[in-house]
């Protein structure tokens, strides 16, 4: 009963997202019926049918060639609703600041109803008479011009001063025709919005087609040995390979963990978004990491939304080692564990910390590689120095960071919790979109420093 009401809920708040953008950017911009209206309306309610065949597809098992031709326009189009509706909602002070300065008092003779000599409402000029101020003006003559005593429309007296370039008109023999200020205004803040969102969504799509960039951070660890002081590990989390970020994506990220020379890789989750028969070529890169102590693998909430064993298995025959709630001692320095991802319980293979970290010697550092953040107070229950972490995207896309910080202890970065320290990053893919706004994606190498050092 719940998933049906957040359903509802969703479905009830994606509608109310186009219909508004429906009315700033097509009714409100048009002068009325027309060829642009109507493509426009075509445009609004058209666009969220490819999102939505982008998520029957992936539900319904549909060819995977056939969710990677819907994956681009369908996530895209989310993703530009959602800066649309921001932009549209910041132009709306623009808009009220902007029509208020067009109200201009009524000379005097100049009678109540708008309905005087010279006035001539439009009726596809997309405003009412409430939107037309009327000023003293000579009686027209048929060229528009004013000739004599009586009223003209402020859309009249607009024109007369240039804005007309938006409504069309001019050359070609016709006459300009005049637009409304509201009618500008609607337009002029419409195209803002537009352009605003267009940069906002093509930066964050290049961002993430780019690649993730290094990010260094030193975490001191009281019990590492001074043998281990300077052990670096790779930290790489969300790589989320799948319909759109494919083979090149996991290329380039090796590329970059290569070019550290890591000691250790540790791929801390999520690192599919499908099975291993569509995606196990895309992820086939993996086998060329280089680490002088291994590269290791836990799971994280999306393999188990994609077939969790297969992938375990996939990983092993690329070189990696799993760590399903275990452990293993790293030559000359700390303990590295590994707990299964918290999605895993539905199926019995949920983490167990007493499994990875009991029966072992307190006297050495640990770290713990734990997809999701909530997990940390688990870890200082069991006296792990530092725990490894992803799942959050650092919100991915703002205003997303919020609601992150909601279900998450850390979104990014590093964080004390009485003795343990937890590292967050922020992952080197994307989820759904790929596109990242004001969290931009990263893998951090994490240099361990012995106090004794």
């Amino acid at each position: 009963m719940a998933f049906v009401l957040v359903l509802i809920a969703v479905i009830a708040l994606l509608a109310g997202a186009h219909w508004y953008v429906w009315r700033r950017l097509v009714r409100d911009t048009t002068r009325g019926p027309g060829a642009v209206r109507r493509a426009g309306t075509a445009a609004v309610w058209a666009l969220p049918t490819l999102s939505l065949g982008l998520l029957v597809s992936g539900w319904a098992g549909a060819p995977f060639w056939l969710q990677q031709v819907l994956a681009w326009p369908g996530y895209l189009w989310l993703v530009v609703l959602l800066y649309l509706v921001l932009a549209l909602l910041a132009g709306e002070a623009v808009r009220a600041v902007w029509l208020r300065k067009g109200k201009y008092p009524r000379a005097a003779g100049t009678p109540e109803s708008p309905e005087g000599p010279g006035f001539a409402p439009s009726a596809d000029d997309g405003t009412d008479g409430a939107d037309r101020t009327t000023v003293p003006s000579a009686s027209t003559a048929p060229d528009g011009r004013a000739l004599g005593s009586g009223t003209a429309t402020m859309a009249e007296t607009e024109a007369e001063a240039g804005v007309t370039a938006l409504a069309g008109g001019g050359a070609g023999g016709g006459t300009a025709t005049g637009v409304s200020r509201r009618l500008f205004v609607s337009r002029a803040v419409g195209a803002g919005a537009v352009a605003a969102a267009a940069g906002i969504v093509g930066h964050g799509t290049y961002g993430v087609l780019r690649g993730p960039g290094l990010k260094r951070v030193t975490v001191p660890l009281a019990k590492l040995p001074r043998s281990a002081h300077g052990f670096r590990i790779a930290v790489v989390s969300d790589i989320h390979i799948g319909p759109i970020l494919g083979r090149a994506h996991t290329q380039r990220i090796v590329d970059a963990i290569n070019s550290a020379q890591p000691d250790l890789v540790a791929v801390v989750g999520d690192m599919v978004d499908g099975s291993v028969a569509d995606l196990g070529s895309a992820a086939e890169p993996l086998a060329q990491l280089r680490a002088r102590h291994g590269s290791f693998f836990v799971t994280g909430n999306h393999e188990y939304y994609s077939g969790a064993e297969e992938w375990i298995d996939h990983v092993r025959e690329l070189g990696l080692d799993p760590l399903e709630n275990e452990r293993v001692e790293i030559a000359g320095g700390f303990d590295l564990a590994g707990v299964n991802d918290l999605e895993g319980e539905a199926t019995g293979a949920g983490p167990d910390f007493a499994k990875a970290l009991g029966d072992r010697d307190p006297s050495r550092a640990s770290v713990l590689m734990a997809h999701q953040p909530v997990v940390i107070h688990d870890a200082v229950d069991h006296g792990v120095d530092l725990q490894l972490s992803g799942h959050t995207h650092g919100g991915q896309l703002w205003p997303g960071n919020y609601l992150a910080e909601l279900a998450n202890p850390t979104v990014a970065g590093l964080e004390r919790y009485g003795d343990t320290q937890l590292y967050v990053t922020r992952g080197a893919g994307a989820w759904g979109p790929p596109v990242r706004v004001g969290a931009e994606s990263d893998i951090t190498i994490v240099q361990l420093a012995s106090r004794q050092a």
